[in-house]
């Protein structure tokens, strides 16, 4: 059988040297080879992804229409009505409004968008609805799917995957592999959930273009955020990302607006390159009151690496600047509003890798006469600090406010968790 094998695999090679073929390159080889590598300078500022306000409409339509003849659940109707007064009535976007709206912009652009995770389709926490059931037939309806009246548009495929992390995980990365035209994403049910997945993320994903010469656009989205849930339902690891960064290999973000959440996720293909991105997720603020955007920079602006604190007029009456990312500038907004406190700016940092250098140094030197501090949820030896300390130069001026140093990464208890998050807010504004 072995010299047979050998023999057949020898005669298909003469018979290719014979015929002096030509290797025809297939079209996705082309289009990655239409690609280029990312430089520094591309991550200085970021690609304009806004839409057109015609596109924006078509997209509105279809989120908050269903067939004729379709029986949703109430709940349902209930849920596409709060849609419709948002968007159409309010002119504000929240997160799962921005998250939807980014999807199908992309596939009128007439590229594809693939989501798999646990319970994606209606998402861990009711947010997504991205597909709609017949409470009497159980008919699936794909919303996203029925955008352009004409049928020219990608195809959104969403599937709700099995309990391997690493299975599921492994198969995106490779699906992400072939073509740089189909956005991919993996969302965690909660962040921790990337622990069953570790193998993929060190050894393909943070080193994929480094050790297998290969680009990957692929998404992570991992709900993250200290709400009292416990450990394992509290920490992406933010901590172990950061430290797999090197060399512009990914992108690790923590979003705090809808807006930029949504232009963060168009950027994954404006951008004539492909880096992995890592997304901290929200949990609570998929229905904060504060966490909505004006409609008007879903068809304006692009993604922004850092965001000022907009209600600062007078930069040099502040004593105090807190950066942060990701949930707690709720926390944080809410007590300065509550203290009325004029003396204290709050800056996001979104994206945390690349660090946006300029742009954090031109934050300093606006606030001259101010001391500067870093706040976190995570305990101190967790978190983003420690990566800022070695990848940012000057954050050596920032005075780290953290939950002290813990082998966990929260407390189990939620009226414990409530007191920590109240003194950590508390010692930020003292």
């Amino acid at each position: 059988m072995e010299e047979e094998f050998w023999s057949e695999l020898q005669a298909r090679l003469n018979d290719y040297k014979q015929q002096e073929k030509k290797y025809n390159p297939q079209p996705t080889e082309l289009a990655w080879k239409a690609l280029r590598k990312a430089t520094n300078e591309d991550f200085e500022s970021s690609p304009e992804t806004k839409i057109s306000k015609d596109n924006l409409v078509k997209i509105i339509k279809a989120l908050v229409k269903v067939p004729e003849g379709f029986k949703p659940l109430k709940k349902i109707q209930q849920y596409l009505e709060q849609r419709r007064v948002l968007m159409r009535e309010n002119n504000t976007v929240d997160w799962a409004a921005a998250e939807l709206l980014a999807y199908g912009s992309i596939l009128l652009d007439g590229k594809d968008v693939r989501l798999s995770g646990e319970d994606v389709k209606r998402g861990t926490f009711s947010h997504r609805h991205a597909c709609l059931y017949d409470e009497v037939t159980n008919e699936e309806y794909n919303r996203l799917q029925h955008i352009a009246e004409d049928g020219k548009q990608g195809t959104f495929r969403i599937f709700n995957s099995h309990l391997s992390e690493y299975g599921v995980l492994g198969f995106e990365f490779g699906y992400s592999l072939p073509s740089p035209a189909p956005l991919t994403i993996w969302e965690a049910q909660f962040g921790d959930f990337d622990n069953g997945a570790q193998i993929i993320i060190d050894q393909f994903i943070a080193s994929c273009e480094t050790k297998w010469n290969r680009q990957s656009g692929l998404v992570l989205l991992l709900p993250h955020g200290y709400e009292g849930a416990g450990p394992e339902h509290s920490s992406a690891r933010l901590e172990r990302f950061l430290q797999l960064c090197g060399e512009n290999n990914m992108v690790v973000t923590n979003i705090t607006s809808p807006a930029n959440f949504f232009h963060l996720i168009r950027r994954q293909l404006a951008w004539s390159f492909r880096k992995p991105l890592i997304n901290m997720s929200p949990k609570s603020l998929l229905r904060h009151p504060k966490c909505v955007d004006n409609i008007s920079k879903i068809y304006e602006g692009k993604f922004q690496e850092v965001i000022d604190d907009e209600n600062t007029t007078e930069a040099n009456a502040v004593k105090k600047v807190l950066f942060c990312t990701g949930k707690i500038y709720y926390d944080l907004l809410a007590k300065k509003e509550a203290d009325n406190r004029t003396d204290i700016a709050i800056v996001r940092v979104e994206q945390l890798y690349p660090v946006a250098d300029k742009q954090l140094d031109a934050i300093i030197k606006k606030y001259g006469k101010a001391t500067f501090h870093w706040v976190q949820e995570e305990p101190i030896n967790m978190g983003a600090y420690g990566f800022l300390l070695l990848n940012y130069n000057k954050a050596k001026y920032l005075q780290c406010i953290a939950r002290p140093q813990a082998a966990s990464p929260a407390t189990g208890f939620s009226k414990l968790h409530e007191k920590e998050q109240k003194a950590l807010v508390e010692l930020a504004f003292s």
